[in-house]
């Protein structure tokens, strides 16, 4: 199951056109009690907190990344604006250790 995990409408449109073809449940906030499993990938604006709950459930987790300009931050932007900002999915591995989080590229 993909689960795309935002409350914006133009980043939901953008990464259904990054993952095509496939089912995804649109879900605003990630909620920990989520069953997720092996074969489960999740896509969004993720905290590490949350990308490293996701890999101990033995899901993935792809981070929605852009560079996003001062002039642009807290406003909507639509898929369009993101295709011209380069925004990509990447995938993380998050594991906590202790008092570290140590991320894994």
């Amino acid at each position: 199951m993909n689960y795309f995990v935002s409350r914006h409408p133009g980043a939901l449109e953008w990464m259904h056109r990054q993952v095509p073809g496939s089912a995804a449940l649109e879900i605003a906030h990630l909620d920990t009690e989520c069953a997720l499993g092996s074969g489960d990938r999740v896509f969004g604006v993720l905290p590490l907190i949350w990308i490293a709950q996701i890999h101990r459930a033995g899901a993935e987790a792809w981070a929605l990344e852009v560079e996003l300009p001062p002039s642009l931050r807290g406003q909507e932007l639509s898929a369009e604006t993101l295709d011209a900002l380069g925004a990509r999915l990447v995938r993380y591995r998050v594991e906590r250790g202790g008092e570290w989080v140590r991320l894994l590229l």
